[in-house]
């Protein structure tokens, strides 16, 4: 009888574990288009007049498929993704390159799903020693961008560059989602 209860609870978190998750991934998902409908309104230049200016980055986890460590790191490094794209816009440069209203809105969002991703992840100590990578990521991009003048078309190649970003990091964090429900 203790057999059926203890299966019976395992059961019962295992599908409130799963609820939760789906949870999260909806809400995930509505901030994530806002934001990225916020990057796309800040669009004030041309991607087609600003091609030559184009450069790689290099975003750590950008390719084709992705490992599964590939995986769990780009699920701890959202948070501090997140919080690298609030310092690159949270800048003098940047507030005159871009409309002040819709750059403070992206900002809130961004510093919404930061608050809401420590709150759920907490310190993953795991992963600190790869914060190297991101930081360098964003060395290079401030790097650009101040060689680059701030001009309008470097501004606008970080602009997309920090949709493929997002995007990429949503697609990481999609992944190791599932791969934690395949496993509940």
């Amino acid at each position: 009888m203790a057999h059926i209860h203890l299966l019976l609870a395992g059961v019962i978190l295992s599908s409130t574990a799963a609820g939760t998750l789906g949870q999260f991934s909806g809400i995930h998902r509505l901030e994530n288009r806002e934001i990225f409908m916020l990057l796309r309104q800040m669009k004030r230049t041309s991607s087609q007049a600003c091609l030559k200016d184009r450069t790689d980055f290099q975003f750590p986890w950008r390719g084709g498929k992705t490992t599964r460590t590939q995986t769990s790191q780009g699920t701890c490094f959202h948070p501090l993704m997140l919080q690298q794209i609030i310092n690159l816009f949270n800048t003098e440069n940047s507030r005159a390159a871009w409309n002040n209203a819709l750059l403070d809105h992206l900002l809130s969002r961004l510093d919404h799903g930061l608050d809401r991703l420590e709150q759920m992840e907490g310190d993953n100590l795991a992963c600190a020693y790869l914060g190297s990578v991101v930081r360098k990521y964003f060395q290079r991009i401030h790097r650009y961008l101040k060689k680059k003048e701030y001009s309008s078309c470097a501004w606008e190649v970080v602009r997309v560059e920090t949709e493929v970003c997002l995007s990429l990091m949503q697609q990481l964090s999609t992944k190791s989602q599932e791969r934690k429900k395949a496993h509940l």
